[in-house]
Parts: C-alpha cells; structure tokens; sequence
C-alpha cells in the first residue's frame, strides 16, 4: 500500500492527483446538494452528457493511465506520461461517453423555469418568506423536492397547494402563493 501511495503522490501522477481530490470534492458537493449537474459536455463534442460526469471521467482516466504509465516508465520517458495519459483519457472518455448520451436526452432535461406555473406541495412545516420546501410533480412524473419563499405575510402549511410563479437564480428558491382548488 505505501509503494501504491508514493507513486500516486510522485511525479507525474501526483499532477493528476491533486486534481483527482478536487473531482471527488465535486461528487460530495453533488451528492450532499450544494452543486447540480446542468451544464452539458458540448467541449467534448458530446452534447447531452453533464459536464461533471464527462471532467470527472476524464480525470480518472488520466490519473489512472498517469499512475500504470509512471510504473511502466523510466527516466527521461517520465515526461511524457502526462501527455500521453491524457491523450489516452480523452479518446476513452470520448468513446465512452457516445453510449451514456442516450441516458441524458436532451430534450427531455427540466429546467428550473419549467416549473414556474405549476402546482407544488408544501412538504416542510410552514412556507415563510425566509424558509420553504415543496414537491413539485413535473409532466413526465418525476418529483423534485424545491426550496420556495412565500411574499408578504403569506404563510402555508404542511400539505397545502400553492402556485409557482417566479424563479429567484441569485437566491436559487421558487417564491409561491397559495392556491385554492376549485373543487
């Protein structure tokens, strides 16, 4: 384990490496919330395919080919396996990618002004001008759990309906009303 160590933190691959732990504190963030994926890997020639699975693929291809490369390699040929690590991870990437752009149709990606005009759900204990979440059911079926913000003095509670009507980007919250149902 230590050899395994002092070559993933040894030139060249600690280049990759330290960039490698930043991927991996992308995927947290991801994970816990704090970052979406939306922008997609036209870079790359691939439209359709988030930009942080296409980097983050790539990465790990490189740092991976880096670490074999640095093992295989010696002397003055240490130099050239970055390079080489990265050319190689971009054509794998590439190859790679073509079959996971059917899992991201383009035209089937919701965007956060698609919901402005729908019906949500309150799902927290009351929607405040401070603090709110709401399910909100899209076209297709799928659910997604939104922060909202309620205006004036408005304030809803657990399982009342309310409209979406605008999207605050800074903020990243739907601000609501409530909504009476005819029925």
């Amino acid at each position: 384990m230590t050899e395994f160590f002092n070559t993933a933190l040894s030139f060249p691959t600690v280049i990759f490496t330290f960039v490698l732990v930043v991927v991996i504190g992308y995927w947290v963030a991801v994970i816990t919330g704090l970052l979406e994926l939306e922008d997609d890997a036209a870079w790359l020639g691939l439209g359709g395919v988030p930009a942080g699975i296409a980097l983050s693929l790539l990465i790990a291809l490189a740092w991976l080919l880096c670490l074999i490369g640095s093992v295989v390699a010696s002397g003055g040929l240490l130099i050239a396996v970055p390079f080489a690590a990265l050319g190689g991870a971009w054509l794998v990437t590439r190859g790679l990618l073509v079959p996971l752009r059917r899992l991201f149709p383009e035209g089937d990606r919701h965007s956060r002004g698609d919901f402005v005009g729908q019906m949500c759900v309150i799902r927290t204990g009351t929607a405040t001008p401070d603090f709110g979440q709401a399910e909100i059911t899209a076209a297709d079926g799928s659910s997604a759990i939104v922060q909202v913000r309620t205006t004036g003095q408005d304030r809803l509670a657990r399982g009342e309906n309310a409209l979406i009507f605008e999207y605050d980007k800074s903020g990243e919250f739907f601000w609501v009303m409530p909504y009476e149902s005819e029925h």
